[in-house]
């Protein structure tokens, strides 16, 4: 169980942040200037360099995100123009790459930080350049929702690059761009003009997923534990019957695999900030506020309380709650994760992604309940500050990841393992580098005076794309 440092704050990061800037500052640079980083997008590491692993190119976002959200930080205008001319020149074709469910990752980290610079007065306001941006993300939404299979209760869902049957748990962080474009005034249009309202899909789908892929401990089967993640949803689509929960990154579809997890809290937690700006009237044709605002409630809360009491005390899991080594490490949960383990990896770049989703979760909930929100926000504080510490922090020269401990596609061996007798540790993938940064920068937003960050820009950008 994870041991919250309640103690913690904000500011008290300063100096540990200021050491990840300098290490991320030269990993970006290096990842940049690699020689194949040109032939294709890198994905994890192996023995300390980036490396490319087909299977979908969802990851391009995260490299050129890194340099939006290091310029971000710093302030350093190489990384801005790093990042902007690499969104500029080699992202447009994910903004209409139908064949992925991974829009959020890869156009919101790139054209939505962009967007979200300029609105909050980081970067130059250029009329232009902000309608390209807004101009992106309209087509990525809009893309993103054409993938989109109908249940038999009457919701829908962002079916994954596996097909129209599968419903995966980590598209709920891809309602973002559906989210932005519906902010941006944009709809979909179908079949005979039919107008389809982006916002309805996005609410169906964080529905469905609340339904199908997270479980309540209300015995929906005999392996229902509260705050439990089902890493896929498998539905029958003649009929739109669900019939079963499935894995492709787990160890089981009965056991949670931890990242996914972790896309759930963070996933749930932005939405939740983004459906607070929205007016009444845009929700009552979809259920409404109260519903939709319950079921994204329930379903961030109950992960995040699963995470806390199945986490070693550091708060870095090991990839899967039910992986079969675990059983030889005997009360693993009663101490701190140990990554060079002979049973089973760890994964940090769950921890990454969880602790935003604990920050966000208790800053939506601040005004409302304060104990929780307090232990939310000190529970993502307390894992970044490990994060943050030479364990996790590569600060090895000729290492071009950030974040260590990462961890990929444990079933099908895909992680570097340069010790036969152990398992894949010490490596880096770049949504743990992205999502280490992002974290931090969160971080960094709430001990000082800049904005609050939201994907969806800053306060004084209304409804419907208007600015108010």
């Amino acid at each position: 169980m994870l041991q919250i440092n309640s103690s913690l704050q904000p500011a008290d990061f300063s100096d540990k942040l200021a050491l990840l800037w300098e290490l991320s500052a030269q990993k970006i640079r290096a990842i940049e200037n690699d020689s194949g980083s040109e032939a294709a997008t890198p994905v994890f590491t192996v023995a300390g360099r980036y490396t490319p692993q087909g299977w979908t190119e969802w990851t391009q976002g995260f490299q050129f995100g890194c340099q939006i959200l290091q310029f971000d930080a710093t302030g350093d205008e190489a990384f801005l123009e790093m990042g902007r001319q690499n969104t500029l020149t080699r992202m447009a074709p994910h903004l209409t790459h139908f064949g992925v469910h991974d829009h959020g990752f890869n156009n919101v980290s790139t054209y939505g930080n962009l967007r979200r610079l300029m609105l909050e007065g980081r970067i130059a306001h250029n009329e232009r350049e902000l309608q390209l941006y807004e101009l992106a993300l309209k087509v990525s939404g809009a893309v993103q929702a054409v993938r989109w299979s109908e249940t038999s209760e009457g919701d829908g869902y962002i079916y994954s690059f596996n097909g129209p049957h599968s419903l995966f748990c980590d598209t709920i962080r891809s309602l973002r761009s559906l989210a932005l474009a519906h902010r941006l005034g944009h709809r979909l249009l179908d079949e005979s003009d039919e107008v389809i309202s982006l916002l309805g899909r996005l609410l169906e789908h964080a529905r469905t997923t609340a339904t199908y892929n997270v479980y309540y401990g209300e015995g929906r089967d005999l392996y229902d534990v509260a705050g439990r993640v089902a890493h896929e949803a498998i539905f029958n689509v003649n009929d739109g019957n669900f019939r079963c929960p499935s894995t492709q990154q787990g160890y089981s579809p009965f056991t949670t695999w931890t990242r996914g997890l972790a896309w759930i809290l963070s996933g749930y937690a932005e939405q939740l900030e983004f459906l607070a700006t929205c007016t009444d009237p845009e929700l009552v044709e979809h259920e409404g506020r109260e519903r939709n605002e319950q079921i994204m409630r329930r379903g961030a809360m109950a992960t995040a309380d699963f995470y806390l009491d199945n986490t070693p005390t550091d708060g870095i899991p090991y990839w899967d709650s039910g992986a079969p080594g675990l059983a030889h490490l005997g009360d693993y949960l009663d101490r701190p994760a140990e990554p060079a383990n002979a049973h089973e990896p760890v994964d940090s770049s769950a921890a990454a992604i969880a602790a935003q989703g604990f920050l966000r979760l208790g800053h939506y909930l601040s005004a409302e309940d304060r104990e929780r929100a307090d232990r939310y926000t000190a529970a993502g504080l307390t894992i970044l500050d490990r994060l943050l510490e030479s364990t996790y922090l590569a600060t090895d020269a000729d290492h071009q990841g950030l974040l260590l401990h990462a961890l990929y596609h444990r079933p099908r061996g895909w992680d570097h393992q340069a010790d036969p007798t152990g398992v894949p540790h010490g490596e880096s993938c770049l949504w743990g580098d992205y999502h280490l940064m992002e974290a931090a920068l969160l971080v960094d937003r709430l001990s000082g005076e800049r904005p609050y960050p939201t994907f969806f820009g800053p306060e004084g950008f209304g409804p419907e794309g208007s600015r108010s």
